[in-house]
């Protein structure tokens, strides 16, 4: 049952980002271009996602486990740290460069763009490196 929900969940989740257009790395950049022609269409996509999330975490605060009987792990640091800036501004730069942001490279990846392809991959490698890196830097301590 958890396999076919985060299928669905999965698929729900991808079938908004085509229909938003957020897969399409034109509209991204166009919206990230605030000195050129701006494309605000993408902030109506960002409301609408902040708003059910701000729901939804509220929601999660109040529980112990999701309705399918998991456990609700939420953080429970609130510091701005380095660590967070530096990986916001990672994140960010990544998005501007290329115009995809993870959810949507994915979705993009499946559907065979060479482009999308070569960022997925190279995303995940960032993912390993850091990975390795924080074991590494977990034994020191």
């Amino acid at each position: 049952m958890n396999n076919f929900t985060a299928l669905f969940s999965g698929l729900i989740f991808g079938f908004g980002l085509i229909l938003s257009g957020m897969i399409n790395p034109a509209i991204v950049l166009g919206f990230l271009d605030l000195a050129g022609e701006w494309n605000p269409a993408l902030l109506w996509v960002m409301a609408g996602a902040i708003s059910i999330s701000a729901i939804a975490f509220h929601v999660a605060a109040k529980h112990q486990r999701t309705y399918l009987g998991l456990s609700i792990r939420l953080p429970s640091s609130r510091t701005i740290d380095r660590r967070l800036l530096t990986g916001s501004f990672i994140f960010g730069m990544g998005w501007g460069v290329a115009g995809f942001c993870p959810g949507p490279a994915m979705v993009m990846a499946g559907s065979g763009s060479t482009k999308a392809i070569i960022f997925t991959i190279a995303m995940l490698v960032g993912m390993g490196i850091f990975e390795m890196w924080q074991r590494g830097n977990r034994s020191v301590a």
